[in-house]
Parts: structure tokens; C-alpha cells; sequence
């Protein structure tokens, strides 16, 4: 099972940015782990939110392969503890030699598309974060995952 984190848009924040770091570098470690950054939508500032969200999920789509297993990082998604989402992590891998998507969208979420050909939504709190921070603590929780199912000490629960 390979494991990919799409981004709409570069990481604006450096310190986001050394925080997201950390994360991919430790990743490949227990995963085959891809970090990809997909292009802004050229004049986003001049596009209807709606339009913004259409155009970013084009990008999207194009790129996603027929197989791939598509998981939206979305606030209405299902919220698990760590340990359920390592569990849940564990599970995908055993289930296919796929690749797993995790996507994190722009400012205005997704558009109808991409919530459809979406094999999943996950929700990392039931506080709303913007899709900038969202990169960070999702990278930090699938290490955490990752640590769980080794059995390594990072996790204390």
C-alpha cells in the first residue's frame, strides 16, 4: 500500500512548512510515502468560490488514477481517536496494494465531484482548522498512526 497527501496550493506558513517537514521525512520509514502539491488555480482571486472549488477539483480528478482510494480531509467527515485511525489505516493496508489519497482542498473545501468520486471523509477534529494547519496535524497524526501499529513509544495512550 502506498500512501500519498495531496495539497491544493504551496504551504504558505514556513513554520507550517519545517513542521510538515519533519513528518515527511519520517514517513518513508514505515510507508511507501509521497507528499504532492497540486498547482493554485490560475486568477483564484478573481473566480467565485464555487468556481474555485470546480476548477481545484479538476485538477484533482486529472490526476487521481481509477484505482486510487480517495480520503478527503473534510470537517464533516467520521472523527476517530488515534488509535481508530491508526486501526483504520491498518485496515486499508491489509484490504489492497492501492494507493491512498489524502486529500486536503483549498480555502472553500470541495467541490460536488470530488465529494463524489470520495471513498471517504475524514474529520480530524470537531473544531474547524484552516486547510493550511490541516496539513500539519494530519502529517503528525499519520506518523502517530504509523507509530501505534510498530508498537514505538511516540504514542503514550
Amino acid at each position: 500500500m502506498k500512501v500519498a497527501f495531496w495539497v491544493i496550493g504551496k504551504t504558505a506558513p514556513s513554520y507550517i512548512k519545517e513542521g510538515m517537514s519533519i513528518y515527511e521525512k519520517r514517513l518513508p520509514h514505515y510507508l511507501k510515502f509521497t507528499s504532492v502539491v497540486l498547482p493554485d488555480v490560475k486568477n483564484a482571486k478573481n473566480l467565485k468560490p464555487n468556481e474555485l472549488k470546480k476548477k481545484e477539483g479538476l485538477t484533482v480528478l486529472k490526476k487521481l488514477e481509477k484505482t486510487d482510494i480517495l480520503i478527503l480531509l473534510d470537517e464533516k467527515g467520521k472523527a476517530f481517536s488515534s488509535v481508530q485511525f491508526a486501526q483504520f489505516i491498518e485496515k486499508r493496508f491489509q484490504q489492497s496494494n492501492f494507493t491512498l489519497v489524502f486529500l486536503v482542498g483549498g480555502a472553500y473545501g470541495f467541490s460536488d465531484d470530488i465529494y463524489q468520486r470520495a471513498n471517504f471523509q475524514l474529520r480530524l477534529s470537531q473544531m474547524t482548522f484552516s486547510h493550511q494547519m490541516v496539513r500539519l496535524f494530519f502529517l503528525e497524526q499519520l506518523y502517530r498512526a504509523m507509530t501505534i501499529l510498530k508498537g514505538e513509544p511516540y504514542h503514550n495512550g
